[in-house]
């Protein structure tokens, strides 16, 4: 006869395994976006997980070190100690790794997790290299073989160490360089596989009726420009209407950046059906 102690664990045991289900039937409906990047995402109700709710491929968290630790937060003062890198994004990516075998979507596409360097780069790059060895199963790397390709890519920006990380010979995060990165092209894409600009200190459009023909050359040229490179291209402080979203998505802009989750879900979902 089945103990109630028994009863009670196989119980529990078919609760986690309907959990479990039921989490890979959700992530199977979501369809993925892989021009989508959720700025300052950890001011939504629930960090990464709403980005990954709407399918965002792409999601930013702003970072302090204090001590060991790297608590997220965009202001110094707005740190709390339970807010941390690890608990609000690398433990749950960690587990859609697995759940999906490998990938944080079923099947992919790529994802990407920008860390942006508020504190001092180097003592903030110390603990995040430490973070990271232990989260190296799912995290690109690059090593004497390369690039190696998994299911998260971690790209630093902010106040980027960026020859500590030249120098070393193996890590598991990335640059996000500037134009003039670009236009020296100095670094590989192994190092800077992004180039990332404040919208407004290159371009006079505010989303609203259409981009002049001065600037729609100047935003094609740079996409080819970073793209002949093997980079991807990114804006912040980008306008945040329907218009801009589209003409971003027409020209190939490789990462479309938004506060507005679902408003640009339903916009990039439109255009991958409609293209």
């Amino acid at each position: 006869m089945m103990t109630y102690a028994s009863l009670f664990f196989l119980r529990a045991l078919c609760l986690v395994f309907a959990v479990t289900l039921q989490l890979a039937c959700i992530e199977a409906e979501v369809n993925p976006l892989p021009n989508a990047h959720a700025h300052n995402d950890y001011h939504h109700p629930r960090p990464l997980l709403d980005a990954l709710d709407a399918g965002f491929c792409s999601v930013e968290a702003d970072v302090f070190v204090v001590g060991t630790q790297l608590l997220v937060a965009h202001d110094r003062v707005d740190v709390k100690p339970g807010n941390t890198l690890k608990d609000l994004y690398l433990e749950p990516l960690l587990k859609r790794h697995k759940i999906n075998s490998g990938s944080i979507y079923p099947k992919g596409p790529a994802f990407y997790l920008m860390i942006d360097f508020k504190s001092e780069a180097e003592s903030t790059y110390a603990a995040l290299r430490n973070l990271l060895s232990d989260y190296r199963e799912m995290l690109t790397e690059y090593g004497s073989k390369g690039m190696q390709h998994r299911s998260v890519t971690v790209v630093i920006s902010g106040n980027r160490p960026t020859e500590t990380l030249a120098r070393e010979k193996l890590r598991y995060a990335f640059v996000d360089g500037r134009l003039s990165d670009m236009d020296k092209n100095e670094h590989p894409v192994s190092l800077i596989p992004w180039i990332s600009e404040s919208w407004r200190s290159h371009f006079n459009w505010n989303g609203r009726g259409e981009l002049t023909s001065t600037e729609k050359v100047k935003l094609n040229q740079w996409i080819k420009k970073a793209h002949t490179q093997g980079r991807k291209v990114r804006f912040w402080a980008t306008p945040e209407t329907v218009n801009f979203w589209k003409t971003a998505y027409e020209v190939k802009l490789d990462f479309i950046n938004t506060d507005k989750l679902k408003r640009l879900q339903q916009v990039l979902s439109d255009l991958q059906k409609n293209p």
